[in-house]
C-alpha cells in the first residue's frame, strides 16, 4: 500500500466517524490525522486532494437533502486537518 492509499483509507475512516457524530472527540480525529501527514513529509495540496476524493465518494452515496450539512461538516473537518500546517507556517509564538 502506497503512502497516499494509506492516507485516503486514514482520511476516510476518520472523516466517516466524523459525519456519524459530529462530536468534537471525532473532529480531533482529524487534527490527529493532520498532524501525522505533516510528520510524514505529506504536502497540505496532497492532503486537500484526498479530502475531494473521500467527498466526492460520500456526496455520490447520499442523499441530496443531507448535501448542504455534509459540505458543511467536511469544510470544519478539512480545517480541522490543515491546523497542523497553519501552525508550523506560523511558527513558534505566532
Amino acid at each position: 500500500m502506497t503512502a497516499r492509499e494509506t492516507l485516503l483509507r486514514d482520511y476516510r475512516a476518520a472523516f466517516l466517524r466524523y459525519l456519524s457524530r459530529r462530536e468534537e472527540s471525532a473532529l480531533h480525529s482529524g487534527y490527529q490525522l493532520g498532524r501525522g501527514a505533516l510528520a510524514d513529509g505529506r504536502s497540505p495540496l496532497e492532503v486537500v486532494q484526498v479530502h475531494h476524493d473521500v467527498l466526492a465518494e460520500v456526496l455520490r452515496d447520499s442523499p441530496a437533502a443531507e448535501v448542504p450539512l455534509i459540505a458543511r461538516s467536511a469544510s470544519d473537518f478539512l480545517v480541522e486537518v490543515l491546523a497542523s500546517y497553519d501552525m508550523a507556517r506560523r511558527g513558534p509564538g505566532s
